[in-house]
């Protein structure tokens, strides 16, 4: 039989964030839409209710769930004729099936006549298949086109991974900022905050951490060679031709109208040398002084606890990382729990709760607060500046 979660309950805990970053509480929007959350695990369910229940609004009431055959299906239980309709999608580690179910939810409501369908995706999933891989292919313009064509036509997420996917899309996207909760949770939960460093674990990451050392009013460190090998040094095509190529003779080339061919001189291409990282090397003082490691997504942590490592042997006595997306997949749990690092504050715009269980360093913010107010505001037709105030292009 299959296994039916339903989403139309509201939740028995009134949950009062100790934080409140700034934002003053909303005014409840004017009737007219609908909230549903598009994934079948319960751990996923509970941001949906956390912004449903700071909108003052319930759950809709929708069933999804998969065959026996692992084939999705999804029933929606209410009408949204002439609605505008907000389907919150976390994105758990079976990314592929939380896809289908956001497809396969937007094309219901789709043909149910729902106004406009706007995906609330705090994690946009493929977003680091932004670039073209030698004989790969850009997966997260793919995914943008199918979400326009199962139906949605507007789209609130948040720190994707480089800000010129929006351009993928057809439709309007919101690329909302996790910082101010993120410097906030600096701010009132490091001790001696004022004796930390921002650290950058690349140079393809500085622009971001350049932007928390700024607002914090801090120094900024930045680390060079890391030992593993980033997206950055991925075959991407630009060594495809041979190191040396002589062409000799007559190269041929048929012109209209022209019995003879034209002869070209000997090509010889430039040796291309191969990229080789240096030594690794921290540009900066970060001995006596906490440092922040900051970046948007941490899933695999070999190469932070190999930062921690050696921001350590420079003599810093605190290492904390701060990310938006706490993905944590496979070991990261207990390579954290034995490594330097003594705290991992990530967001819950990815269901991670298993993994804190595991360890004991992992923290949570909350940014539900900052969704919901991005709901009401999209529906009224208000400005989103606010949300974006104080905020660098950077960030």
């Amino acid at each position: 039989m299959p296994i039916r979660r339903f989403g139309g309950h509201k939740s028995l805990v009134s949950h009062s964030p100790k934080l409140s970053y700034g934002y003053t509480k909303m005014n409840i929007s004017k009737s007219g839409y609908r909230v549903f959350s598009a994934n079948s695990t319960t751990a996923c369910t509970e941001l949906a209710k956390r912004i449903t229940e700071r909108l003052g609004v319930e759950l809709g009431k929708s069933v999804v769930y998969q065959e026996a055959n692992r084939e999705t299906r999804v029933d929606v239980k209410e009408s949204v004729r002439g609605q505008d309709i907000f389907i919150i999608q976390t994105i758990p580690r079976d990314v592929n099936t939380a896809i289908m179910e956001l497809l396969i939810m937007a094309y219901a409501l789709k043909t149910s006549c729902a106004k406009n369908i706007i995906g609330v995706i705090p994690y946009f999933p493929y977003s680091k298949q932004c670039k073209m891989r030698k004989r790969g292919s850009i997966v997260c313009k793919l995914l943008a086109s199918m979400l326009a064509k199962a139906g949605l036509t507007h789209i609130i997420t948040m720190d994707l991974h480089q800000k010129e996917v929006q351009g993928f899309f057809s439709f309007p996207v919101d690329n909302l900022r996790a910082s101010p909760f993120l410097i906030q949770y600096i701010q009132e939960e490091i001790p001696d905050y004022r004796n930390a460093i921002i650290v950058a674990k690349s140079p393809s990451s500085a622009k971001r951490a350049q932007s928390y050392a700024e607002r914090l009013r801090l120094g900024l460190a930045v680390m060079h060679g890391e030992a593993h090998h980033s997206e950055l040094d991925m075959a991407d095509g630009r060594q495809s031709p041979p190191l040396s190529r002589t062409s000799t003779g007559h190269t041929g080339l048929e012109l209209p109208g022209i019995r003879h061919q034209i002869p070209f001189p000997g090509i010889e291409l430039p040796i291309m040398m191969a990229k080789e990282k240096p030594p690794i090397t921290v540009v900066g003082d970060v001995g006596g002084r906490i440092a922040i490691i900051i970046d948007d997504i941490i899933d695999d942590v070999e190469d932070f606890v190999a930062a921690a490592e050696i921001l350590k042997e420079r003599g810093a006595y605190k290492i904390y990382i701060m990310a938006t997306h706490g993905l944590l997949s496979a070991e990261a749990p207990r390579l954290i729990e034995e490594s330097a690092i003594d705290e991992v504050v990530v967001t819950n715009t990815v269901p991670h709760e298993i993994q804190k269980l595991q360890c004991p360093k992992i923290k949570t913010v909350d940014v539900s607060m900052i969704l919901a107010e991005a709901i009401r505001r999209t529906h009224n037709g208000e400005s989103m500046a606010y949300l974006f105030r104080n905020i660098a292009v950077d960030d």
